[in-house]
């Protein structure tokens, strides 16, 4: 026998029954994933733009061979990926809200 479509999972089962989001609320998820997304890329860019030099000197330069082992090697690309994600979904999640506060119009209430 075929099983229900029920959502098994809490979370799940919170996101099914809630009620629809209110279209500000909606805006500012949409915005959020567009800043991981972005953030996603960048981090990915900037691990590879990272690791070829960092790689490159353990390899030439004997300071780097001494100094650097595997663990600071992961540690500094890391560090390059976490920061571009971060400063790229910041960037991005501020810039689309500021686009749109610029074009919604304003607003009665007073």
């Amino acid at each position: 026998m075929m099983a229900k479509n029920v959502a098994q999972s809490p979370l799940e089962r919170t996101v099914l029954s809630a009620p629809p989001l209110d279209p500000r609320l909606a805006m500012a998820k949409h915005y959020a994933r567009e800043g991981v997304m972005a953030g996603a890329k960048a981090a990915v860019v900037a691990s590879i733009a990272a690791a070829v030099p960092t790689l490159a000197s353990v390899r030439m330069l004997p300071w780097a061979r001494a100094n650097l082992n595997h663990t600071a090697q992961a540690l500094i690309i890391s560090t390059v990926a976490g920061a571009a994600y971060f400063v790229v979904a910041d960037k991005t999640v501020l810039a689309t809200a500021r686009r749109n506060s610029f074009n919604r119009p304003p607003s009665s209430s007073l």
